[in-house]
């Protein structure tokens, strides 16, 4: 008589001394990370708190400080209208690669990817020669007739975010492209045939799996949108002044080291507490490929 017996895999054991030797392999990059990262994050840090005398005068200053909440509510409204935009766009073109042909789907990764081989500060300028009054977009406007004089689209924040949206919109391609290309095309035929219009399988089946990376670009490009610095200051012409600015001038010009050091860990701790705030809503460790 025969039997049937069921083999179960062996779990082999590593040894704990050959996972502490892994561990020696990581050391040397976490004390990079330590030095490079971690060691100028704790001075500022402590500059914040040290300078010019030790206290909390430097984070009190900001209280009353109109020009600081003026700085500090630009750049939140930037950075807003820059995500949102980006993420609207983003959502549009990834669209587009997942539903075209290779060659297609080529043709845009290579359009998308072209801006990456020119500097910010390449970019930046390239808009001032597209956004200048006598730059080809009111020099194309002025021709034919719509308008009489030349519009100020630069010097103001209309420029500002017209620059970081082109400057970020890569960052919002690829999260979700990655993530509408893992969606299966199967879901939405089969709401189709089963009667759904086009739009109501968009709006029911296929949108609501994409909102893991519209998550995941929004906040990709809503934080590095607080960072910026060299497009606002061309593009902004001085008028429309970024936190990123503010700091540079704190530092660099008035050497007010305290005051800068500190809205820059106000800065750090705000991007922090974003992240917080989100975890309590969003899988982190999920919205960016971790399993």
């Amino acid at each position: 008589m025969n039997t049937l017996t069921s083999s179960t895999p062996e779990i082999v054991a590593v040894p704990r001394k050959r996972i502490d030797r892994y561990w020696l392999l990581v050391l040397p990059l976490l004390a990079l990370l330590a030095v490079l990262y971690l060691f100028p994050l704790l001075r500022v840090l402590w500059l914040s708190f040290s300078v010019p005398q030790p206290g909390l005068q430097n984070y009190a200053r900001f209280i009353d400080n109109a020009s600081v909440h003026r700085v500090l509510w630009t750049t939140l409204r930037i950075c807003s209208m820059t995500t949102v935009i980006s993420v609207a766009l983003g959502y549009a073109i990834a669209f587009a690669m997942v539903h075209v042909g290779p060659r297609q789907r080529m043709a845009l990764f290579f359009g998308l990817l072209v801006p990456f081989w020119a500097s910010v500060l390449i970019r930046a300028f390239s808009w001032l020669f597209l956004l200048g009054e006598q730059g080809l977009v009111n020099n194309t406007l002025m021709a034919l007739g719509m308008t009489d004089e030349p519009l100020q689209l630069m010097r103001n924040p209309f420029g500002v975010v017209v620059g970081m949206v082109h400057f970020m919109i890569p960052y919002a391609v690829l999260p979700l492209y990655s993530n509408m290309k893992g969606i299966d095309p199967q879901l939405a035929r089969a709401s189709q045939g089963l009667g759904a219009s086009a739009f109501l399988t968009f709006r029911k089946v296929y949108f609501p799996q994409t909102l893991p990376g519209i998550y995941g670009a929004g906040l990709l490009v809503f934080i590095f949108s607080l960072g910026f610095y060299v497009t606002p200051v061309i593009l902004g012409g001085g008028r429309t002044v970024m936190v990123a600015e503010y700091i540079s001038t704190q530092i660099l010009q008035l050497v007010n080291w305290g005051s800068g050091a500190a809205l820059a860990s106000v800065l750090l701790m705000a991007i922090v507490a974003v992240l917080v705030a989100l975890s309590r809503f969003i899988n982190l460790r999920e919205l960016f490929g971790a399993k």
